[in-house]
């Protein structure tokens, strides 16, 4: 058996960007530890191609020389170019620059695509750039062997226009929050469950100017702590958001590091999420994970995550009603605490996401069996819904 992978779409790992390069880090050590040759592209600050061990992970570095839109286009192809040149499977995260699996396809090489959320409606693109995810979406759902889905309306989409018998249902999972440190608050001079919690990145489809401007709209005796990077002279949205902002609000910027950021976590009184477009989101689920009560923007993609015990809201007004009704309401606080952990223990917990990867990889281990047989043994994960 040829249990070789190769991981493309991401900046790479040690994971300290976002939730692809989590998900890969987590993916690789998981296989790794099973036996599997794992190698994962990355974006490296480095002159020519480079080539290293990490944890037993084949890391390539693919030489970057910025990290704008066609610096990504330009890593993604050297990294395609470079793959179709090994032995092993393909695991593309995201459909971006899906048009490169046209190459994968020409070459009769088994890749299979995580098509992510719908990049394309995001209200952040022009026309083109709307246009050009579109017809990359179009591409990796033609021209790759197997889809994932991590959210069954994602599924739902892609179905409008393939075979749902290509299409596999995988929600992200992540490991539940227990390692903390209470004194890891004090760097931000914040108090257990006297602030509420905020981790996006600062675009408008997830809701960050509602958010600070309903909680800015009144004095609450305890903080909003936003973490992203803010860069109010260079991006008008940002700079829309700061100046919403009272003097309870604490941009805390963009941070990493998973101590941290499990601790903010924990310890939040209220964790709002406004994500309004995509699928399975990982902050969220880690919140869940992390037993945060959860408010979240009203729609089918974090009602299915969330769940019905959660919190929503639809507008500015709306998210301002429910801070009016929730911060001060420690029952139904404690409630939504226990629906966090009960929701990610039913559906998020115990790698079964990694496990199911595992599972549909399998199923196309063997390179010399025709796409078709290849087809036929991931579809037997489960014939009649195709989730695992």
């Amino acid at each position: 058996m040829n249990r070789k992978l190769l991981i493309l779409g991401t900046r790479g790992i040690p994971a300290n960007y976002g939730g692809f390069e989590t998900f890969a880090e987590r993916l690789s050590l998981y296989l790794v530890e099973r036996g599997w040759e794992v190698t994962v592209y990355c974006q490296g600050n480095c002159k020519n191609l480079e080539t290293k061990v990490w944890q037993g992970i084949n890391l390539v570095n693919i030489p970057t020389k910025n990290t704008g839109a066609l610096s990504s286009v330009i890593f993604d192809y050297r990294s395609t170019i470079h793959a179709l040149q090994q032995d092993g499977m393909l695991l593309v995260l995201g459909y971006n620059t899906a048009i490169f699996s046209l190459l994968y396809w020409l070459k009769k090489r088994i890749s299979i695509m995580n098509m992510d959320g719908m990049e394309w409606w995001r209200s952040k693109w022009n026309f083109w750039q709307k246009l050009w995810l579109f017809f990359n979406e179009r591409c990796g759902a033609l021209f790759s062997n197997h889809l994932i889905a991590d959210h069954p309306q994602i599924k739902k989409h892609l179905t409008s226009y393939i075979s749902p018998r290509k299409i596999t249902v995988i929600p992200y999972g992540t490991e539940e929050v227990t390692n903390i440190d209470e004194s890891l608050l004090k760097t931000y001079k914040l108090v257990p469950n006297q602030y509420i919690l905020v981790i996006a990145r600062p675009e408008p489809e997830n809701s960050i100017l509602e958010i600070v401007s309903a909680f800015s709209s009144r004095k609450w005796g305890m903080k909003l702590v936003v973490l992203g990077r803010y860069l109010p002279q260079e991006v008008p949205y940002h700079q829309k958001v700061m100046e919403a902002a009272s003097d309870e609000v604490i941009f805390a910027g963009a941070i990493y590091e998973k101590e941290i950021v499990d601790t903010l976590r924990f310890y939040t009184r209220l964790y709002i999420h406004g994500h309004t477009v995509g699928g399975t989101n990982p902050s969220l689920v880690e919140a869940l994970a992390a037993g945060s009560p959860v408010l979240a923007q009203n729609n089918a993609f974090n009602r299915w995550v969330a769940g019905e015990k959660a919190h929503y809201f639809g507008d500015t007004t709306d998210c301002l009603q429910e801070l009016k009704e929730l911060l001060y309401d420690e029952q139904e606080l404690e409630r939504m605490k226990v629906a966090s952990i009960a929701r990610y223990r039913s559906q998020f917990s115990e790698n079964r996401d990694l496990e199911a990867y595992e599972m549909l990889l399998s199923a196309y281990i063997t390179e010399a069996i025709p796409r078709k047989v290849h087809h036929k043994a991931a579809f037997q994960i489960n014939t009649r819904t195709n989730e695992i």
